[in-house]
């Protein structure tokens, strides 16, 4: 039975089974990464329902294992040598599993490079976009009288869309044949935008052929229908 009392969160969050990765998340863009990973790689992990609407990511047990206060961030009791590995940023958990797994990240060299270098587009620049298009569209943002800070994330939104859609003119997925952790980073935001964001009209998306083919086919992969309502909320 693995120890996990040196770290707080698992006093506030407690593990009803400490020899699995602790997943502390929630059903977002960024959180649901983590848990079709997770899903897709088949590793036994145990899910923790992280209430931002709460701002339970600012109480001091959460902040212990994240002092950036996002979600979603893991525990896994059998990091590296054996030892309690805690890691945040959506990004940096999932190489991890992909190495951990030896799943979804290609071992050649140069492969595996540029897979991560569509990670990190979307990291620095689709979710960023996208978020703050949600931001001016659908949140607190759509009240402002001053709508061109809307109509620059949604520019902007559309472009990223645009290099998207060249990447997968000839491509069944990101990477090619093979559907990879940037696949995996990327579906949940193309969805939120479209779906929950409700920003389609403004980036023009029916006007898209091969990212929506993309989006679909990732979303009919049972793993990641489990994935996207994991934790459940409540």
């Amino acid at each position: 039975m693995s120890d996990l009392s040196a770290f707080p969160i698992t006093r506030r969050w407690p593990a009803q089974h400490p020899d699995q990765i602790q997943l502390y998340s929630l059903p977002t863009p960024n959180g649901v990464k983590v848990s079709i990973m997770l899903e897709e790689t088949g590793l036994p992990y145990e899910p923790h329902l992280i209430d931002i609407g709460k701002n339970e990511t600012w109480e001091p047990e959460y902040l212990s294992l994240n002092p950036n206060g996002k979600i979603p961030a893991i525990l896994d009791p059998n990091g590296p040598d054996g030892k309690p590995l805690a890691l945040f940023e959506s990004g940096a958990i999932l190489v991890y599993l992909a190495d951990k797994s030896g799943k979804f990240l290609p071992t050649d060299p140069a492969a595996r490079y540029e897979t991560l270098q569509w990670v990190f587009f979307q990291m620095a620049a689709i979710g960023p976009m996208f978020g703050q298009l949600g931001f001016f569209h659908k949140f607190a943002g759509k009240d402002y009288e001053d709508k061109r800070p809307r109509d620059r994330y949604a520019a902007e939104s559309k472009r990223l869309l645009g290099v998207l859609e060249g990447r997968l003119a000839n491509r069944s997925w990101i990477m090619g044949d093979d559907y990879t952790i940037a696949d995996i980073a990327t579906l949940g935001w193309v969805r939120n935008l479209v779906g929950f964001y409700g920003a389609g009209d403004l980036v023009d998306y029916a006007a898209l052929k091969h990212v929506p083919r993309w989006l679909e086919q990732g979303l009919a992969r049972p793993a990641v229908q489990r994935g996207l309502d994991i934790p459940k909320r409540g």
